[in-house]
């Protein structure tokens, strides 16, 4: 039997969407006072990072104002902060929100274009706190359309390393960088299993990786299953994910993925 290995670094990033139509748990969360409640259930949970975002990047998705985006998440982060130290990453592609999110008390920028718009690489630059960079072709609004690559793996890695040094040459320092392949942006579900497959190739670019998914439309195509009956497909992928290599996982549900990860840790510390 092959030795189970896992990062001693693994962390576990509870997922928070205060929007209307995220493809899993859109309009649960779209108060401040329900993000705030489910929030601390997270913590609770075992959740080692949150990640709020309130702009939804499902496909086919519109993107909302600057006002409206900086409604839904301010008030959360400030109310989170006010009674807990863990991380919170601000998952958004507009700077003004970016900026607002960290002086708020922020600590991470996720950003499904990897710092590819306006001047949010920049603005990360200037703010110097960790940013994770993740691949995606094409847009929310068309990127399930027709995806297509000649070599995914390869060139969803060229890409972040392109990235990378894009970030490095802005004044990023490379401790504060994070790789996200994108699992569902811009992938068939052939695309996803070949990147899921490869995850441990990322390592080779010196970074973090982080693997989001959690309730992701490839589960529901392999099992035949809706958005809200993926937890027993979610905690396979963690779990392998975890295996080949990621150090961060973005899910929703974080108690159950917090408890399949403690059993595949035991298993590789007893090797």
């Amino acid at each position: 039997m092959p030795q189970v290995t896992i990062s001693s670094n693994l962390r576990i990033m509870g997922v928070i969407n205060t929007t209307p139509d995220s493809f899993s748990d859109g309009g649960l969360f779209d108060t401040t006072e329900k993000a705030f409640e489910h929030a601390m259930k997270l913590i609770a949970d075992g959740a080692q990072i949150l990640d709020v975002g309130g702009e939804s990047t499902r496909p086919g998705s519109q993107p909302v104002s600057l006002d409206e985006e900086l409604a839904r998440v301010i008030p959360l982060i400030k109310a989170v902060r006010q009674v807990s130290t863990i991380p919170i990453s601000i998952d958004t592609s507009k700077p003004l929100v970016m900026q607002s999110a960290v002086e708020a008390g922020a600590d991470i920028i996720n950003s499904i274009w990897a710092l590819r718009l306006d001047d949010s690489l920049e603005v990360a630059a200037e703010l110097g706190v960790p940013v994770c960079l993740m691949h995606m072709q094409g847009t929310p609004e068309t990127m399930q359309q027709n995806p297509h690559y000649e070599n995914v793996v390869t060139e969803v890695r060229d890409f972040l390393a392109a990235r990378i040094d894009a970030a490095v040459d802005a004044g990023i320092a490379i401790e504060n960088i994070i790789v996200d392949p994108g699992f569902g942006f811009g992938k068939t579900t052939a695309h996803n299993l070949q990147l899921l497959n490869s995850l441990a190739e990322f390592r080779s670019l010196g970074v973090p990786v982080l693997a989001g998914l959690s309730r992701k439309k490839m589960i529901g195509r392999i099992l035949d299953r809706p958005a809200d009956q993926r937890l027993y497909g979610s905690l396979s992928l963690a779990v392998m994910a975890a295996m080949l290599g990621a150090d961060i996982l973005r899910v929703h549900d974080v108690a159950e993925t917090a408890e399949a990860i403690t059993m595949v840790r035991a298993l590789a510390e007893a090797a």
